[in-house]
């Protein structure tokens, strides 16, 4: 447990100065209001949220070794880019976040398929994302993956 600590807290150590505190907040948001189920990682320098193997052992379904991914948290050179597949794969969902970004933010909404990309990081709806990670369990995850992404592919 304590290994696994010092890497979340290595890598967010390892990020620039004015990403550390915003990345870390969308952390705790995430940590905080993700339904029970999802596990976090470390993936190819973000943070990720995903269905683990012991729930869904078909894992992704482009590398069936990785567990299900679900939202990731990445610094990027120019932003803070937030991916949420329940964006992507389900357009109610989708349709209340559009609807919803202008109420907390005064900031025009720079989306993607699943990528929500935050240029001001000192502006990022923390409100919002808390009630968008709460959204939906690993279990709905898994039914809208398995009858939309899956099927895509």
């Amino acid at each position: 447990m304590t290994s696994e600590r010092n890497r979340f807290q290595h890598y967010l150590e390892s990020l620039p100065l004015d990403r550390r505190k915003p990345v870390t907040e969308l952390r705790n948001v995430l940590l905080h209001h993700l339904p029970p189920g999802f596990s976090e990682v470390i993936n190819d320098s973000s943070l990720a949220y995903v269905v683990p193997h012991t729930a869904y052992p078909d894992g992704y379904h482009c590398n069936p070794a990785s567990p299900l991914p679900f939202i990731s948290v990445i610094s990027q050179k120019n932003f803070i880019a937030m991916y949420h597949m329940g964006l992507y794969a389900d357009i109610r969902l989708l349709d209340w976040f559009t609807s919803e970004y202008p109420v907390y933010s005064k900031t025009k909404l720079d989306m993607g398929k699943s990528c929500i990309r935050f240029k001001k990081v000192d502006q990022i709806p923390f409100n919002l994302i808390e009630r968008l990670a709460s959204k939906m369990t690993p279990y709905e995850w898994i039914n809208l993956y398995e009858s939309v992404v899956k099927n895509r592919s």
